[in-house]
């Protein structure tokens, strides 16, 4: 289940404009602004922006770039003890991906009612049938995210 996030605390506010700052290079290369950051022990261990039209990668999404770039830093694909940041709540694949690499928690931007696996849509993160469960805070800096993502597709309108 989603929990809004008020009061936000600062920690999640500044690890969010990390993400919102990686969106925005996504963005400059013409891909969907979306940026992603796992933290652990309060660092940034991994990090991410869209890249699927660069890479003709259907699956270099924000969160999966942080995740694969984490689990390097790491050396473990067991991202134990992790938060990841993304400015946009988690496709089916990404929330999976969260799962299956034990992270502890999520904390999203905006809502994405047609695709969101995070509680909009369907909800991966506390599927009873998965043997791991990720926290989920929702709505984290949701204006600031969300208008980035509008503009972006009123720009291409």
């Amino acid at each position: 289940m989603i929990e809004d996030s008020v009061p936000l605390p600062g920690e999640d506010v500044s690890f969010m404009r990390a993400a919102l700052s990686l969106a925005e290079r996504a963005q400059g290369q013409g891909e969907v602004p979306v940026g992603a950051v796992l933290v652990h022990d309060g660092r940034i261990v991994g990090e991410g922006f869209n890249r699927p039209i660069s890479t003709c990668d259907p699956t270099a999404h924000a969160e999966m770039v942080a995740l694969r770039e984490a689990a390097g830093h790491l050396g473990t694909y067991r991202l134990l003890n992790t938060t990841l940041y993304c400015t946009l709540e988690p496709c089916a694949m990404c929330a999976g991906g969260l799962v299956h690499a034990r992270v502890a928690r999520l904390v999203f931007g905006a809502r994405d009612p047609k695709a969101g696996a995070c509680g909009s849509v369907l909800n991966l993160l506390d599927a009873r049938e998965l043997n791991h469960r990720v926290v989920c805070t929702g709505g984290v800096l949701e204006e600031e995210c969300g208008a980035l993502l509008r503009a972006f597709f009123a720009a291409r309108r």
